[in-house]
């Protein structure tokens, strides 16, 4: 018996007004993300990557067309649904890391599970884990702007991490790093994704970073292709 996908794109179209011109974006996107599969989305600069992914973790809606996650569908939620079932199933990691920076890494780290409403002790306990796991032990009293660049993203990768999530989206999460960096990070969320099952959905402009994940398609002319 086949698995059921844990995301499902079908027939995904998006469009923008702008300066009374209507440009297409995305037109009839379709993708099915399996559990535990590690999948690049490449294409050139201004090919809708980043729009795409705000609509597949449901921080935007699709002109039309569905966005299904754990079986449901992001349009037929309510704000509130939709922000408890990210909370619930997704991850995010950004090019840039957006730490609070008042708050030190632990809080950072234990800020999705305290949403969800876990005991203050509890997120502490799971984010000090996760930031041992990403090699920041010694850090974890520290603020963001006391970190280095790769600390803060390995830092930003334990946060989206933390409430153990069905699926990650990452956005060019090594794209502000030096090559060893970059590297780290990279090999990092690999190996959490083999820990936890944890499905990963990474944009990049890298074909040597798509080259490490299992599938990688292209966004061109606004439709995903194979490669």
């Amino acid at each position: 018996m086949t698995e059921p996908s844990i995301l499902a794109c079908d027939g995904v179209h998006k469009h923008f007004e702008e300066a009374g011109q209507r440009l297409e974006v995305l037109r009839g996107v379709e993708l099915q993300v399996r559990a535990g599969e590690t999948l690049a989305i490449i294409g050139a600069s201004g090919s809708g990557k980043t729009t795409l992914l705000q609509i597949l973790g449901g921080l935007d809606l699709p002109t039309r067309g569905t966005v299904r996650l754990m079986g449901l569908a992001f349009a037929e939620l309510s704000d509130a649904a939709r922000g408890d079932l990210r909370n619930r199933a997704l991850g995010f990691v950004y090019q840039f890391h957006h730490l609070l920076p008042e708050f030190s890494a632990l809080e950072n780290v234990a800020m999705p599970l305290l949403v969800r409403r876990t005991s203050a002790a509890d997120a502490r306990r799971e984010a000090q884990w996760f930031l041992e796991r990403v090699g920041l032990g010694q850090r974890l009293t520290h603020r963001p702007a006391q970190l280095s660049g790769g600390e803060r993203q390995r830092a930003a990768v334990a946060r989206a991490l933390v409430t153990r999530p069905k699926l990650v989206l990452a956005d060019e999460p090594t794209g502000n790093l030096d090559g060893r960096n970059a590297e780290s990070v990279l090999e990092l969320m690999l190996e959490l994704n083999r820990e936890l099952g944890t499905s990963l959905v990474l944009v990049t402009h890298s074909s040597e970073i798509a080259a490490r994940m299992q599938r990688v398609l292209t966004l061109q002319d606004g439709q995903l292709v194979e490669g």
